[in-house]
């Protein structure tokens, strides 16, 4: 979730939305996203809304501290419940995220979930997922977690290359993700993911593929390799102005997202989205298709965002204003903007055209189409998908993604 915020109108003190924002919304599944905002040190690449202890020190008081955070966002599940009134609902996907959220108890997580257990129900097949640091669990960790009904995990493996890592500032050691995933499977969770990133300063080919077979031979369900991205105000950003680092290149991310698919290919995995490979259907990430495909999800948590039936709005930054807000009875809401109908045309279009079944064309303008046509004849629209009425992209495709949107979008 990265750190700056849009401008938007102000949000109701109560949290209220307007009422056309629930229409229909039996229809439309809900999820939860938790923001855990507490890293035991900040990673030279991050540029997320989180927080070191050194970073919180004096500035949130007693509000900040994440010995009491699980209750203070139980505060902002019990708002949503308020806002939402009676929405009949069971809550289909809940995804824990950061931050490290494994920095909090294990007990802690699992109070959280329960809460939106007790005020939305679950689906009875609902996926609940947490995001993990390697370093930050053991197995008793992950069978508290596990027994509370979590039954998907994602840990943070990024390389098996110890001198990738330390470009990354990266603390775990490599070899611990993979054995994070033996101990998550001993106890029983259905679901293990592992996230990648390549183009890293320094990283290799070689390094790159003795990653993919590393995190493959752990036997994770699903990967998620991204490409790393240089955000300004990042300690890699200030490595690289020194020329202490070389400039990522986006040839060698080409080369290497190339090397992804093949390798995951080869392995089983098929690309459902243009950065995430499953097994099966039944490994693919359910919460964030949600976010893909436009569908109703409340983030709780500092800086976190939140849509429902049209309605985005998003929360203070800081954990202290955060804690503050629901204190005083307060929504934790910054800013929000209602979408117009072209507003959710243009975002399905920019969204939906990352996934494995593409977007109906029938989303396209005049333009749009007449862009789809020339991108099928380059080759970056399989062409079978544009006869039966969808864009859905090739291999070549996926490489130049966010031109070829911005194309059928224009």
């Amino acid at each position: 979730m990265p750190s700056a915020l849009p401008d938007g109108e102000p949000v109701p003190d109560d949290g209220a939305l307007p009422a056309h924002a629930l229409a229909g919304a039996a229809e439309r599944p809900l999820g939860f996203y938790l923001h855990v905002p507490y890293c035991a040190t900040r990673c030279g690449y991050c540029d997320f809304n989180t927080y070191t202890a050194t970073e919180l020190r004096g500035t949130g008081g007693v509000l900040a501290s994440r010995d009491n955070y699980a209750d203070t966002l139980i505060d902002e599940v019990r708002l949503a419940r308020k806002v939402l009134g009676d929405d009949p609902r069971p809550v289909r996907t809940v995804f824990v995220g950061g931050g490290t959220p494994t920095l909090l108890a294990a007990d802690d997580l699992v109070r959280m979930l329960g809460a939106i257990r007790d005020e939305f129900g679950l689906a009875d097949d609902a996926e609940i997922t947490t995001e993990a640091n390697p370093e930050s669990v053991d197995p008793r960790y992950l069978e508290t977690l596990r027994a509370g009904g979590f039954n998907r995990i994602s840990f943070g493996m990024q390389s098996a290359r110890q001198h990738v890592l330390k470009v990354l500032d990266r603390t775990h050691t490599p070899g611990r993700p993979e054995a994070c995933v033996a101990e998550a499977r001993a106890v029983g969770f259905e679901h293990v993911n592992l996230d990648l990133i390549y183009g890293t300063p320094g990283e290799s080919d070689d390094d790159w593929r003795a990653s993919l077979d590393a995190a493959l031979g752990a036997g994770p369900d699903h990967v998620s390799a991204y490409a790393l991205i240089v955000e300004e105000g990042t300690q890699l950003a200030r490595r690289i102005r020194r020329g202490e680092v070389p400039m990522t290149d986006d040839d060698v991310h080409a080369d290497r997202y190339l090397i992804a698919d093949e390798v995951l290919s080869g392995a089983g995995f098929d690309w459902y989205e243009v950065s995430n490979w499953a097994t099966s259907a039944a490994g693919r990430c359910l919460h964030n298709e949600l976010y893909w495909r436009g569908a109703d999800w409340w983030g709780a948590g500092p800086g976190a965002h939140s849509h429902v039936g049209g309605v985005r709005w998003w929360n203070v930054k800081h954990p202290g204003a955060y804690a503050g807000a629901l204190a005083a009875g307060r929504s934790p809401g910054a800013g929000r903007e209602l979408l117009s109908e072209e507003d959710r045309r243009v975002e399905r279009i920019l969204l939906e055209l990352r996934l494995r079944e593409g977007c109906p064309l029938s989303l396209l303008r005049v333009e749009g189409l007449a862009a789809a046509g020339r991108a099928l004849s380059e080759g970056l629209l399989e062409s079978v998908a544009y006869g039966e009425g969808r864009a859905v992209l090739t291999l070549r495709g996926r490489l130049l993604a966010d031109a070829v949107v911005r194309d059928l979008v224009d």
